[in-house]
């Protein structure tokens, strides 16, 4: 869709022809575009031709209403909109389940991250992470996440060795809760790791390949 017939749908739409016929010449609604009125003209009809409005013509001015059809365009654009805005408090990803190579279950079976764990994100998690490959298009979110603070799960260290922190976002996928886990010795990947109290693979029915949602909460 061109750049000015969508913002001449939405003028349309903003005069009421969503729900209602709205009666207009091609000259008033140049004036509320800030356009020519040969231009006005021309693009409503490119919108009539594209099934987008319907037109009854009377001597001076038109009956303009918005088809399903243009209804469903200007919704998805108000969707688009919807999850820019809420940028500001949840970031969402779509990824496909992938099979990770078995160390989340030694890290998240260390007491150092489990006490922590419990304490700041309220669970226990079922040993081993659940990994999700996001879709290349996606990865840009993940500087969102890098830059918004975190829930942090300090270093520690044993006898033998010295584990890393690990930012910590609360999270959900395709509806169960959990949080996603970031190792800050690792670098940002298209692999998300989500840690649940539950073995997510047996709850929600997921085998690699399963397409699922992910909700990562930035408010922690």
């Amino acid at each position: 869709m061109k750049n000015y017939l969508m913002q001449t749908l939405k003028e349309i739409a903003l005069l009421g022809a969503i729900n209602n016929k709205i009666e207009i010449s091609s000259f008033e609604l140049a004036k509320q575009l800030g356009i020519s009125q040969q231009s006005a003209s021309r693009y409503l009809v490119e919108l009539d031709k594209n099934g987008l409005i319907t037109r009854e013509f009377g001597v001076k001015k038109q009956l303009i209403r918005i088809t399903n059809k243009g209804e469903d365009l200007i919704h998805k654009e108000y969707l688009d909109y919807q999850r820019i805005f809420e940028l500001a408090d949840q970031i969402h990803f779509r990824g496909k389940i992938v099979s990770g190579m078995g160390e989340g279950r030694y890290y998240t079976e260390q007491k150092g991250y489990v006490d922590q764990f419990k304490q700041k994100l309220g669970f226990v998690p079922y040993p081993g992470t659940l990994n999700v490959e996001i879709e290349p298009v996606e990865r840009n979110k993940l500087r969102i996440l890098k830059n918004h603070n975190a829930i942090n799960i300090d270093e520690f260290h044993t006898r033998d060795r010295s584990f890393g922190g690990v930012r910590c976002f609360k999270a959900e996928i395709n509806g169960a809760d959990g949080a996603i886990v970031l190792p800050l010795r690792s670098h940002y990947s298209n692999i998300l790791e989500f840690i649940s109290p539950d073995y997510l693979r047996r709850k929600l029915g997921l085998k690699d390949g399963d397409v699922v949602d992910i909700i990562i909460y930035l408010s922690n």
